[in-house]
């Protein structure tokens, strides 16, 4: 997406004249799936996908924005009364009175944006918004700029706080913290991080969409959740200094299978192994070993099928086919029950592999899957 498409809009829209632009990408995660609530670890990347908006104070109290992608224009002023109907309007407003709350003399503004993250493909569109508006924010108006971390807090805020939907710090995190040629590990009970080079010489990372949504994800999701809680209980009798599953090993884990139901014991397994494949694909990329980092993206797919079962017969049709193609790493993205795959595939596979999945893929689910080249790239930034 253009710079000049954005300001084109700007312009026409406010006055012919213009403001600052700033961009935060979408993101993908390597691995480390189901871990972030479990005190565990994830591997995100930002991409070369996300958010552009065009901002120019007004001297008003109204916020107007117009949502290039939507034709929808809307205005609304900075009091928690004055929150907008239109959702994506409310990211915005949400941004603003988080930092509004954090003692940033936010003040009205124009603004107009556009995105080219694909929606409902798992790379999170909503956090690359908030983290645009985030940034941008703090640096118009902030007098005691706030720091990166609590930027990526601000969009998780606004997630909780006014759009209703629970998430973890993952999305933001990686649309603030984001560097090209490089994943970040985070570790979601410290909040420390670490950048891994991921530079794949020869590969390529794709993300095939499914095109489906189950509706089972948000009670699936809570019931995940309360099993990991279940077995914690269980641990603790026996292990008090234990607070998440990333406390536990699979040795441990064992001693409490006859206190635990067959269903907990599956979740807790599967998230204990993750946890521990995110550390070996780590110590895998610092050492250039592509073909482990792909074994272990298998391993995590089949996980989340067999054990934490949040798969679905696409993805795991998506899956199988990358594995016949000879594709060097495949697993679902994301909470599961639809959305993509993501895979690292040898460059001179790539095309037999593109062209199979999608005959194959159409041939057994009468649907065009969806196709996305995955380059990593930097986090929000100020453009011009």
């Amino acid at each position: 997406m253009e710079i000049e498409y954005v300001r084109s809009r700007f312009i026409k829209h406010f006055d012919g004249l213009t403001g600052t632009v700033y961009t935060s990408p979408g993101r993908v995660n390597l691995i480390g799936e189901h871990t972030d609530y479990n005190g565990g670890f994830v591997f995100p990347g930002a991409v070369d996908k996300g958010i552009i908006a065009e901002i120019r104070p007004n001297d008003t109290d109204k916020v107007k924005a117009y949502s290039i992608d939507q034709k929808d224009y809307v205005e609304f002023g900075l009091n928690e009364e004055d929150a907008p109907r239109a959702s994506w309007a409310r990211y915005i407003f949400g941004v603003c009175r988080e930092m509004i709350k954090r003692g940033v003399e936010v003040k009205g503004f124009n603004t107009a944006f556009a995105g080219d993250v694909p929606l409902g493909a798992g790379m999170s569109s909503s956090a690359a918004l908030e983290s645009t508006y985030a940034y941008a924010l703090n640096e118009l108006f902030g007098e005691n700029k706030i720091d990166k971390f609590e930027l990526a807090k601000v969009g998780q805020a606004t997630e909780h706080n006014y759009c209703g939907v629970k998430c973890g710090i993952m999305d933001q995190f990686a649309s603030i913290f984001g560097k090209k040629g490089s994943l970040m590990r985070l570790d979601c009970r410290s909040m420390e991080y670490k950048y891994y080079p991921f530079e794949p010489t020869g590969y390529k990372l794709v993300l095939v969409d499914s095109v489906v949504k189950h509706e089972l994800a948000s009670s699936a999701y809570n019931k995940r959740r309360e099993s990991c809680e279940n077995v914690v209980a269980a641990l603790q009798k026996k292990y008090p200094e234990v607070q998440f599953l990333r406390d536990a090993t699979m040795d441990m884990l064992a001693e409490v299978k006859a206190e635990v139901s067959e269903e907990d014991y599956m979740r807790a397994e599967y998230v204990i192994e993750e946890i521990q494949r995110v550390l070996d694909v780590c110590d895998a990329l610092e050492k250039g070993d592509y073909e482990t980092v792909g074994q272990k993206m298998y391993e995590t797919h089949q996980g989340m099928s067999k054990l934490y079962e949040v798969s679905c017969e696409e993805l795991d049709f998506l899956n199988d086919v990358a594995f016949d193609c000879g594709v060097t790493g495949s697993r679902v993205m994301g909470g599961g029950f639809g959305g993509c795959t993501i895979n690292l595939v040898k460059e001179e596979l790539y095309s037999t592999f593109i062209k199979e999945v999608r005959q194959r893929y159409g041939e057994k689910f009468g649907k065009r899957c969806k196709i996305y080249d995955v380059v990593i790239d930097d986090g929000a930034r100020r453009l011009i």
